[in-house]
């Protein structure tokens, strides 16, 4: 049985027959995690869209180098470019929205505190958790075959980021009737792009489904039962992508 090379994220340039020295976090996980040695296969992509097959030259607990057989354009990428708005959740709530917003092929996302969040982060902590959103993001990749790794924006509030949108289509997660729901989806055309806002636990505001009205977001309902914050993206997006992308 051949044994399929893994995927690692490395933000650098692929040059055939060139070398990459892996960072910390990859070097170690290829090193220590996987138990990879000199000579082991493995595919790298550089989360702008291009991959490239290489082999181990070195890997020691304090290096890791691979040198570059080969580059292509990678795969993977949704004909659909979706830019998700997720209030931001407690725990790995938030790490399994970003995890499976990937993988279903979110374009862009971006955290939200809105009114009913119970979560607020500010300075060192709030760069330290987008890093951290942001390495689920580039792990989703690996896994999921994506060379493009969609960008985790800093937080924002609701307000500031639906002041911010002109997406073809903009949807908000709330009850609605099923006809507007039925018709949202039904459209003929594929549009070039979607914001979708997925709100806290709590639900939005009415308010901020005032204001998301006012900026031209239609109401978006999943059914008769209420969704968790981390399962939300997963139905809605998966909607989208049957509907209007590549699933």
């Amino acid at each position: 049985m051949i044994k399929k090379a893994p995927r690692i994220h490395v933000a650098a340039d692929f040059i055939v027959g060139g070398d990459v020295v892996l960072p910390e976090g990859p070097a170690r996980h290829v090193a220590r995690v996987l138990r990879l040695g000199e000579g082991d296969a493995l595919r790298l992509f550089d989360g702008a869209g291009q991959e490239a097959r290489a082999v181990l030259m070195e890997a020691s607990r304090k290096r890791v180098v691979a040198r570059i057989e080969s580059v292509e354009p990678g795969g993977g990428e949704s004909t659909l470019a979706v830019h998700l708005g997720q209030a931001i959740s407690k725990g790995d709530r938030m790490d399994y929205a970003i995890q499976k917003a990937v993988e279903l092929g979110v374009a862009a996302i971006t955290p939200l505190y809105t009114e009913h969040g119970d979560v607020r982060l500010r300075g060192e902590r709030e760069a330290k958790k987008l890093a951290h959103w942001q390495a689920v993001a580039a792990s989703a990749c690996e896994q999921c075959g994506r060379t493009r790794v969609p960008p985790v924006h800093p937080p924002m509030a609701l307000a500031d980021w639906l002041a911010e949108r002109d997406e073809a289509l903009r949807l908000v997660l709330h009850p609605a009737t099923d006809s507007e729901s039925k018709a949202l989806l039904e459209c003929e055309a594929a549009p070039a792009s979607v914001a979708l806002v997925i709100g806290p636990e709590g639900g939005l505001a009415e308010a901020e489904l005032g204001v998301a009205r006012d900026r031209g977001f239609a109401p978006l309902s999943l059914g008769p039962r209420i969704l968790r914050t981390e399962t939300a993206p997963v139905v809605a997006l998966s909607l989208l992508q049957h509907r209007f992308g590549d699933l």
